[in-house]
């Protein structure tokens, strides 16, 4: 399972098992840079959502193909 998967479907018992996937292929420096990404992509959408920033419609137009071939509106926010 893929570290951003885990992150973002809330399954700790598959967290530590991604961690470690993820340090055995790509080294700790990877896994810190993949962990901050994580954290900083969630924190953005968070807030732009609590604010009720709304998808601008040429964004929404723009983006509609790939964020389905990479179900981003699969994740939770």
């Amino acid at each position: 399972m893929n570290l951003v998967a885990v992150v973002h479907g809330g399954n700790l018992g598959e967290m530590a098992s991604a961690r470690r996937a993820v340090r055995e292929n790509m080294g700790d420096a990877a896994f810190v840079d993949a962990c901050a990404t994580i954290a900083s992509f969630s924190a953005v959408v968070k807030i732009a959502d609590g604010a009720g920033i709304p998808l601008e419609d040429f964004k929404e137009e723009a983006t509609r193909d790939l964020r389905a071939e990479l179900s981003i509106n699969d994740f939770q926010s």
